[in-house]
């Protein structure tokens, strides 16, 4: 069975883009012309993954509003003749059956899969973390549905990343059978560099299996007193039953501010009626730093 479904956790309270989450969740910071989320939904979309299950919290009915209509704001767009915008806001609307879980306690990632077990029920299933970009010519999440399927075990995608930046991940110890294909033995959450088994972290990309809900409900409290799926994932790993996944293309951490201004010049930058000015501004503050 192919995974249909895809949950994508957004009820974190977004603390590294304070203050500018203080209201407004970090999904929905602009990257360019749309909300970072939007990229995420339209990666499930080109994958197949038509039914998006937000599991999300009351502070965020925003992220749900932006893919529902607008009968108001598309009111006035066909009344001025902006049809063009129109389209747009409406596609945005059509693209995908949208599903929302409420996370009441925000208690980590674990525990954010876990609440949208009754949606998902005994069917394979998509994880993709709504702050963390992917931009491939294959969607990163199906590179993984396409590994789950062959080999019917839960997939999880990993980048290299520098060694200073181990801490921030989860970081895999594997055997590769493959290239780019992995045999997890080990998943450490966070670990001191000079622990570190690999380079290889763990972003916000899964495919995973109803099993995960056993070893989910489980859990004890871990890192920062939440319940991890990094920890779930370890059990899953020590059973012989995790695959990783190393993924092509660009990925952006929409929560590391370095990373955000990153993903708005680069798409950008594809605007060809925006490039030249954006490429002499970005040139003006580059030569004059002051």
């Amino acid at each position: 069975m192919e995974a249909t479904k895809v949950i994508i956790p957004v009820a974190g309270w977004g603390t590294r883009s304070l203050p500018a989450t203080k209201n407004v969740p970090k999904e929905m910071l602009p990257v360019y012309k749309k909300p970072a989320v939007q990229y995420v939904v339209e990666e499930a979309i080109e994958a197949d993954l038509n039914d998006v299950v937000f599991v999300t919290n009351q502070q965020k009915r925003i992220i749900e509003d932006h893919f529902d209509y607008n009968l108001s704001l598309e009111a006035l767009l066909r009344r001025t003749g902006k049809e063009h915008l129109l389209r747009d806001v409406r596609q945005v609307a059509e693209m995908a059956n949208i599903i929302s879980v409420r996370q009441k306690e925000q208690l980590g990632l674990g525990h954010a899969v876990l609440c949208a077990r009754e949606v998902v029920k005994q069917e394979p299933f998509a994880v993709m973390v709504g702050d963390d970009l992917m931009f491939s010519r294959s969607p990163a999440i199906k590179q993984l549905m396409e590994v789950a399927k062959t080999e019917h075990m839960p997939v999880v995608g990993v980048v290299e990343v520098p060694r200073e930046r181990v801490s921030k991940y989860g970081i895999i110890q594997a055997e590769e059978f493959a290239p780019g294909l992995y045999r997890v033995r080990h998943v450490f959450e966070k670990p001191d560099p000079k622990d570190a088994p690999s380079r290889l972290a763990i972003v916000g990309r899964y495919v995973l299996t109803p099993e995960i809900f056993h070893y989910l409900e489980n859990l004890e409290p871990g890192y920062d007193l939440e319940y991890q799926l990094t920890d779930a994932l370890q059990a899953l790993a020590l059973d012989k039953r995790l695959l990783a996944v190393k993924l092509e293309g660009r990925r952006f951490d929409i929560g590391d501010w370095a990373d955000y201004l990153s993903a708005n010049i680069y798409f950008a930058l594809k605007d060809e009626e925006l490039k030249d000015e954006l490429v002499e501004r970005l040139g003006e503050f580059l030569t004059n730093k002051k």
